[in-house]
């Protein structure tokens, strides 16, 4: 039998590229860069991921369906018993694509953030309708999965309330997908307008209650996942015990820096999906497994994992171990990846004044 490696999912980003304009992505209007990798290396990044021992080979953007070889790369992943996953809007899903996704028997990940206008300011004009004709398609199929929701600000217009969350849960419900993915906004730069688009302390702490209560409503249909890391203190807060099956059946959200892996357009290794600034090492160059042994013994590495090196807010925390914030929005927001997550509302009691 053979071994399974130690990720079941490794996310290739295989293009920058993307003619959108979503007010919470790095890739938003972002043309190919020269960098991206042929064909021929593309195809050993899927012969490498699989040699990894993961199960999944995952293909994120971007847009993926602007790379005009996508569904050679995708043949080829299937014909080593990989299974696949592609994450899109929906936008460029014409009968080719479509086709190709189904021959390959890939599962569908849509992003979508609420509900028309909504969603349609944060996205651009038409997505809406695009998303849920991809939803609808493939769930007839018997292939769509996952809905992934950004939240996100976009000047006086958010979709952190609840009519829009309720509206995006009951189009999973209604299509059968097996999740929805909240993701919180995850900074990409330290530039003042990128980040006008991240919610305020109070609004996270209001997401991450009014989805602890949408959790026990829904009871997993479907199940809702949540990437903020602070929805783990909360759930603790709330009353969740420390064992491994309730952590694992209410949030995936602890920060995963380190502790998982990308790779990038060009081949390069990212110790998570949304950080761009440390890279690891090359594919082209390097054994996928050898990076990620790399990796598990660098001293950075096992620094920043290490919840005893946290700074700030975050270090002094008696929930920082359930926690401990998100590092890279600590890197953009503070300057430091040991900084504390500034967007936590919660005051530790270290901090608080005694009366």
């Amino acid at each position: 039998m053979e071994k399974k490696g130690p990720l079941l999912i490794v996310p290739w980003r295989c293009t920058i590229a993307c003619d959108s304009n979503c007010v919470h992505c790095l890739s938003a209007g972002k043309n190919t860069f020269s960098d991206e990798v042929e064909t021929n290396d593309a195809i050993r990044i899927v012969d490498q991921v699989h040699k990894f021992g993961a199960g999944f080979f995952g293909i994120t953007g971007g847009q993926p369906l602007l790379r005009k070889d996508l569904f050679i790369v995708l043949d080829h992943a299937t014909s080593l018993g990989l299974n696949t996953s592609i994450i899109t809007d929906g936008r460029k899903l014409d009968e080719k694509a479509i086709k190709h996704i189904l021959k390959n028997n890939t599962k569908i990940s849509v992003s979508i953030d609420g509900n028309q206008k909504t969603n349609d300011i944060i996205r651009g004009e038409g997505a809406y309708a695009a998303a849920v004709t991809a939803i609808e398609r493939f769930s007839k199929a018997g292939l769509l999965n996952v809905l992934v929701y950004t939240f996100a600000n976009k000047g006086e217009v958010t979709n952190a309330n609840e009519e829009d969350i309720i509206h995006v849960l009951e189009l999973a419900k209604k299509y059968g997908a097996r999740w929805v993915v909240f993701h919180g906004f995850i900074p990409y730069s330290n530039d003042k307008n990128s980040l006008k688009a991240d919610l305020t302390p109070e609004q996270y702490e209001w997401v991450c209650n009014k989805l602890f209560d949408l959790t026990a409503k829904y009871n997993g249909k479907p199940g809702i996942n949540v990437y903020i890391p602070f929805y783990a203190r909360v759930a603790k807060q709330r009353g969740i015990p420390d064992y491994d099956e309730w952590w694992s059946r209410f949030f995936l959200g602890r920060c995963f820096f380190g502790k998982f892996m990308s790779i990038a357009e060009n081949g390069d290794v990212i110790p998570c999906s949304y950080n761009d600034v440390y890279r690891v090492g090359n594919v082209k160059k390097k054994e996928l497994k050898q990076i990620w042994n790399d990796i598990q013994k660098s001293d950075f590495f096992n620094k920043v994992k290490d919840k005893n090196n946290l700074k700030g807010k975050c270090g002094v925390c008696e929930y920082k171990n359930v926690c401990g914030g998100c590092r890279t929005a600590a890197l953009f927001y503070t300057g430091d990846i040991l900084g504390s997550d500034l967007r936590c509302g919660y005051i530790p009691k270290a901090l608080r004044k005694k009366t």
